[in-house]
């Protein structure tokens, strides 16, 4: 099989986009392009509380997801990428 060929700056272009993530109405924050992947941060859930490198609560920071858009062989689109569903 071959690659799926999806760039860069076509997943940049969706940063902004509201998104549903299992639920949550999240908003593309950021592509990260080793993998490629995008890091949705959710809108409406509480923030958790972030712990720090010795893993003591240092401050709430907003629920973020990393969702993955190719799956391992660069072959298909992730299922958890097809999942995503657009906010109105």
């Amino acid at each position: 099989m071959s690659e799926i060929i999806i760039t860069i700056d076509q997943l940049r272009n969706m940063i902004g986009l509201r998104m549903v993530h299992q639920g949550s109405l999240c908003q593309v924050i950021e592509v990260l392009e080793d993998g490629p992947s995008l890091v949705l941060q959710s809108i409406r859930e509480a923030p958790t509380i972030q712990p720090n490198q010795h893993g003591e609560a240092t401050r709430r920071a907003p629920v973020t997801y990393t969702i993955p858009v190719l799956n391992d062989e660069h072959t298909e689109l992730h299922p958890s990428f097809l999942a995503l569903d657009l906010a109105e």
